[in-house]
């Protein structure tokens, strides 16, 4: 398991968007790591808005891809997975449930607006407003 110190230092590649390490947050005794990323919504409106992203996975799923440089996500914590070349849409656009890096996500609106990412098999647990709540996201 990646140490903090290895997550800080690097920035963890998810819907080819790089996002930063925030914190890590023990939940039911698993620690969470949670990395978030803002951005604008899509700029051909008048006034676009600032979009924050969060995404929450155990730390033990992390792993470091020397060749990219680059955190990734593995249900195993060890097998690279292949990078997706899949064009970016805007968050939007992007649907609540989909496979990233061979793992189901869900994606969900957090009470402050914030779009939420997390493995699907543990949305029941983490995507709730108690599991936002434990993991510091509002």
């Amino acid at each position: 398991m990646l140490d903090v110190a290895d997550l800080e230092v690097n920035v963890l590649e998810f819907r080819q968007r790089a996002f930063q390490f925030e914190r890590v947050v023990e939940v039911g005794g698993t620690p969470y790591a949670v990395f978030s990323r803002t951005e604008t919504e899509s700029e051909a409106r008048f006034r676009p808005k600032l979009v924050h992203l969060r995404l929450v996975v155990p730390q033990a799923w992390l792993l470091l891809d020397p060749a990219e440089d680059v955190l990734l996500v593995a249900c195993d914590g060890a097998t690279v997975p292949e990078h997706p070349t899949d064009s970016v849409v805007e968050v939007d656009a992007e649907p609540s449930d989909f496979v990233e890096q061979g793992i189901e996500f869900r994606r969900v609106t957090s009470p402050e607006h914030a779009f939420v990412y997390a493995p699907a098999e543990l949305a029941e647990a983490l995507l709730v407003p108690k599991g936002l709540a434990a993991l510091g996201i509002r």
